[in-house]
Formats: C-alpha cells, sequence, structure tokens
C-alpha cells in the first residue's frame, strides 16, 4: 500500500486533473441538451446553462407526437442497420480477397478506393443526386441504403484489410485441407477471428448513419413517410420560429438507443483499436 502511495506523483495527480477538465469539457454538450429537454421554452431563453428550476415531461410528449417518433425511429433503424449490416459484410469480403489475392488488378482495386476517402462528399453530391434520380433510387429507402453502402465501404475494407493481413495463412489451408470451402474458411475461420474489427467498423458506422443529416435531405429530401430522425428534428426550426424547447427533447430521444449502443460495445472499439495498432 505504502508503495503504491510513494507512485502518486504531483505530474501524475496534475495528468489526471487535466484528463478530468477535458473530459467535462466533452461532457458539456450532453448536459445543455439533456437540461434544457426539461425546461420550458421561456427558461431556455433566459438561462440555457443553468439546471431546470421546474422539470417538466410536456417536451418530450409533444416532441413524440409532432414527429411521429416511432415511424421516424423505424426508418433511420432500418436503414442504418441494413446500411451497416452490408458495409461489414462486402468490406471484409472485399478485404480478404485484395489480401489473399494480390494481383495487379488488385492492388488497383485497393489503390482507387483508398484515394476515394480523401474526395470530399461536398464535392460530389450533386453528381450522386443525379445519378441516384436516373437509377431510381431517389426518395427511396434502398436508395439510402445504396449511397450509405458506397460511401461507406472505402474505409471499413482499409480497416479489413490491415487486420485480416495478420491472420495466419496456415489456419486457412489446414481448412481447406478438411475440405472447408472458400466461403466457408472465410465466415468460420477468418471472419470470427477479425471480430474486433468487425465490431469496430460497425460502431464507426452506426454513429455515423444514426446521425446523418445531408445524404438523407439529398435523397430522401421532404418525403414525410421515409424521413429519419434527424430530418424530423429539422421541423422544429422554421424561418420565424425555433422550437428549441422540443428539439432538446427530440434529441434526447434520439441519442439515447445510440449511447446505449456504443456503451454495450466500446470494449471491443478499444480491442480492436489495439490489436490493429500491433498487428498492422
Amino acid at each position: 500500500m505504502e508503495r503504491i502511495k510513494e507512485k502518486y506523483t504531483p505530474a501524475l495527480f496534475g495528468v489526471e486533473a487535466v484528463t478530468i477538465l477535458i473530459g467535462l469539457l466533452f461532457l458539456a454538450p450532453f448536459y445543455f441538451l439533456v437540461s434544457n429537454s426539461f425546461k420550458s421554452f421561456r427558461e431556455i431563453l433566459i438561462d440555457a446553462a443553468s439546471w431546470p428550476k421546474d422539470f417538466t415531461l410536456d417536451n418530450f410528449r409533444k416532441a413524440w407526437e409532432i414527429i411521429d417518433f416511432p415511424k421516424v425511429a423505424l426508418n433511420s433503424f432500418m436503414i442504418t442497420a441494413l446500411s451497416v449490416l452490408f458495409i461489414v459484410l462486402f468490406s471484409s469480403m472485399l478485404a480478404y480477397r485484395l489480401v489473399r489475392r494480390p494481383t495487379t488488378f488488385n492492388r488497383l482495386v485497393f489503390v482507387v478506393l483508398v484515394a476515394a476517402m480523401i474526395i470530399p462528399f461536398q464535392s460530389i453530391m450533386l453528381q450522386m443526386v443525379k445519378v441516384a434520380a436516373t437509377l431510381n433510387l431517389h426518395n427511396t429507402l434502398y436508395g439510402m441504403i445504396a449511397c450509405y453502402i458506397g460511401f461507406g465501404l472505402p474505409l471499413a475494407m482499409f480497416l479489413f484489410h490491415g487486420f485480416i493481413k495478420s491472420v495466419p495463412l496456415e489456419i486457412e489451408e489446414a481448412a481447406v485441407m478438411d475440405g472447408c470451402s472458400p466461403y466457408g474458411v472465410f465466415f468460420r475461420i477468418v471472419f470470427p477471428l477479425v471480430r474486433p474489427i468487425a465490431v469496430t467498423v460497425m460502431i464507426l458506422n452506426v454513429l455515423w448513419v444514426w446521425n446523418d443529416y445531408l445524404l438523407p435531405v439529398l435523397i430522401i429530401g421532404r418525403n414525410e413517410e421515409l424521413r429519419t430522425i434527424p430530418l424530423a428534428i429539422q421541423s422544429f426550426f422554421g424561418q420565424y420560429t425555433k422550437k428549441w424547447d422540443l428539439a432538446m427533447a427530440a434529441l434526447t430521444l434520439s441519442i439515447v438507443p445510440i449511447v446505449a449502443f456504443f456503451l454495450a460495445l466500446q470494449r471491443h472499439v478499444v480491442e480492436g483499436v489495439a490489436q490493429g495498432a500491433i498487428k498492422g
């Protein structure tokens, strides 16, 4: 016990203090969001930084009814779940093929996909809208899913590519000798071994797709039947009125499932990043 006390130096205390301050800084937006969601509109205008004097749940009830939260949440869930599922599946299979078949064509495909990661979305969004309209992807859920797969595939493939290279080839050769098919080798041998990076890719894309606003507004637009949570929350902000009380309540409702999802799987994120750094 005495040795532990001796190791706790003033320098370590200073590092911990700075870390706590940085943590509080990152938690500040959550404080403003949650605290203002329980305030009336008048109280928000008077002092947005204070703790609510009179807690009210009317904001949540009104926001739930106005934007039809169950419906928009279901749209967001379907788009997010299907997009992330196909991103993880396609990118892992593609990365496995590029790693195990290092031909000139495959190297070119890898370079092209990596280069696509540096292209700003704003520079191609108008062309994307035209292509989506030509392919009848506009105002459809599958159009949204297809766009998310296309934009999410390069980064996911890059992460899988570096991780799959660390998988011993001898394991796959042994599985082939035991009569395992190529698909069996991937899904039964390789994919379970790269689960940490798969979970990391899944969480990163869930956070992106669930909270994205720009891509849905370009593909879905003002379609009331297909709008996602970010599009629905935008309805609280008009040219002359801004319903901050209802918007804060709706935002609080929207982050609850995504925060719970992240906290449940954050251990795998740390594990995937750590193993990727060591093996890559």
